[in-house]
């Protein structure tokens, strides 16, 4: 091989280096942002329902839509992260099933209508009650240590969540 075919070599084999590089680094980038998302949109929103909960069962639900509306949050954060995880195709098969089975069971759950705060029932309060206890089964609730796989807590809550939920 000639000097000019060995420098062209070298070359292509440095620029593929810098390319396979950048793509890892972007994919790395895009598995934190998704990672992100279930932590502060919905981990952390979970754990703060769950205190909410338990302050209002304190203070004999005297603000209730303190809980509803983080429910809304809740599941806005648990639509989000679906969606994104999806148009980046960071999701597995299995983390979808679970995602879309957890979502559908928190939404049996009263939330707040955009400009209507929604009327708790008491069976209503017994259900966020429940739900509460979930909580901090799988870990997520005030001043416990949050686990690092939100994966394996969102299967675990989805699967102890009752469907449907008692009415009155």
């Amino acid at each position: 091989m000639s000097t000019k075919g060995k420098i062209l070599f070298r070359v292509s084999i440095g620029l593929n280096l810098i390319l396979i590089t950048c793509v890892l680094w972007g994919f790395i980038r895009i598995n934190f942002v998704k990672d992100q998302i279930f932590n502060t949109e919905v981990q952390d929103d979970l754990v703060e329902l769950e205190g909410l909960i338990a302050n209002q069962k304190e203070n004999q639900w005297s603000t209730p839509n303190l809980v509803t509306t983080k429910m809304g949050s809740v599941l806005n954060g648990l639509w989000l992260g679906h969606t994104t995880g999806n148009q980046l195709g960071t999701l597995s098969k299995k983390d979808k099933e679970i995602l879309q089975r957890l979502y559908m069971k928190l939404h049996q759950f009263p939330k707040d209508d955009l400009y209507r705060f929604t009327d708790l029932t008491e069976t209503d309060k017994e259900n966020f009650e429940e739900l509460r206890e979930v909580l901090r089964e799988v870990g997520l609730g005030m001043n416990l240590s949050i686990d690092e796989n939100f994966y394996k807590q969102a299967e675990a809550l989805e699967g102890k969540i009752e469907s449907p939920l008692r009415r009155e």
